[in-house]
């Protein structure tokens, strides 16, 4: 679960640096909420309502998570944080209604109007996912949501190129 949990947590990975994972690794992981329900024969553990979990320096914010373990091994198969979704890690803050992260396939969905903040950059669209292997993201627009980023330049040597 650890490792899944982890996992999840990059949904910030589009503005995480490389290695981010290795911090957490090891480190316990707290989930909070008001009611946990557990289903051996589904293989799931939901948390209800104002969960909180936390493992380092990265926080999930969800009316609703639910974690399903494979049938065999007991390992991770899927993982989906619902309502009023919210990943803090330091200055990075992703938002959504939905977010998913599907094991097998490595890759990390937020829908629901999400949003990836750092700092005062900013993307939305219609969907982020991230696949964990690749270190790479796909942000998919919509005739309503269309993929709009927002980045300002940092550091003297982008300004030095607007120099004549």
């Amino acid at each position: 679960m650890k490792r899944t949990f982890l996992l999840i947590c990059m949904l910030l990975a589009s503005a995480a640096p490389a290695g981010a994972a290795e911090k957490n690794d090891g480190q316990p992981i707290t989930i909070r909420s008001n009611e946990l329900q557990a289903d051996t024969k589904s293989r799931t553990a939901t948390f209800i309502g104002k969960v909180v979990a936390k493992q380092g320096e990265i926080t999930i914010l969800a009316d609703r998570l639910v974690v399903r373990y494979a049938e065999k091994g007991g390992d991770l198969e899927k993982v989906e944080a619902s309502g009023n979704v919210r990943i803090v890690q330091k200055n990075r803050i992703g938002t959504a209604r939905y977010g998913v992260y599907q094991t097998r396939e490595g890759k990390i969905t937020l829908s629901g109007s999400p949003k990836v903040v750092q700092g005062k950059d900013m993307i939305t669209g219609r969907e982020i996912t991230y696949f964990v292997k690749d270190e790479r993201s796909v942000v998919t627009g919509g005739p309503e949501d269309r993929v709009e980023a927002v980045i300002y330049p940092k550091g003297k040597e982008r300004n030095d190129l607007q120099k004549p």
